[in-house]
């Protein structure tokens, strides 16, 4: 199995690297996916958001047909939206991919591939509004949601959140828990301040755990 990470210039990097982490545990471990490949329209390094540069594996030119595509979000999205290499590249991917994931803004390249069409779908609380302006898509207030082939996340960290949904789908719930375990990943309910009770905030922070 084929797992493509798509990656380009101010894309937030727990975006990528928390989904990473949980998909190479997988893999590693747990018998799931033998091949990780970061991919970028070239060879060239790319920065990241807050600094990180990351090498590729392989171009748009020279990637080979994927199974699964994860496109992670951050501020390099609002010009990747417009670039009509990645999203041509994202569509062609996705035609013969079993499922493609975005996570946080993520959301947006995969709406400009027209894949969010009559999709249920979520995304950062600062864009759910910006989201909205596509009436084609469903948007909800929640931190995963999988619609089909189409799996969408919640803000940055939800990325981790969204693979261990993907493990859970596609090798059952034992192996997600022991890939989750592996990587002590038990969140708790610690609320720090009040900024998640704004009027802003999604509607699954409100809710009790």
């Amino acid at each position: 199995m084929n797992v493509g990470f798509l990656v380009f210039p101010n894309l937030e990097e727990l975006d990528l690297i928390g989904p990473w982490e949980m998909i190479g545990l997988w893999g590693e471990y747990f018998d799931g996916p033998e091949r990780r490949l970061l991919i970028a329209q070239d060879s060239e390094p790319v920065a990241c958001a807050k600094g990180l540069r990351i090498v590729p594996d392989c171009s748009f030119d020279d990637c080979p047909p994927l199974d699964l595509l994860l496109v992670p979000g951050g501020r390099g999205t609002r010009e990747e939206v417009e670039n009509q290499a990645l999203i041509t590249f994202v569509r062609e991917q996705a035609a013969s991919c079993q499922h493609v994931l975005s996570i946080c803004t993520g959301a947006f390249i995969l709406q400009a591939a027209g894949l969010l069409a009559g999709k249920r779908a979520t995304i950062h609380w600062n864009s759910l509004d910006r989201l909205r302006q596509f009436t084609e898509v469903i948007v909800v207030e929640e931190r995963v949601v999988h619609d089909g082939r189409i799996w969408t996340a919640a803000g940055v960290s939800a990325g981790i959140d969204l693979a261990l949904a993907l493990i859970e789908h596609l090798a059952g719930t034992e192996t997600a828990g022991r890939v989750q375990f592996a990587a002590e990943y038990y969140p708790g309910d610690l609320r720090y301040g009040t900024a998640h009770q704004g009027p802003e905030a999604p509607g699954y922070l409100a809710r009790p755990a």
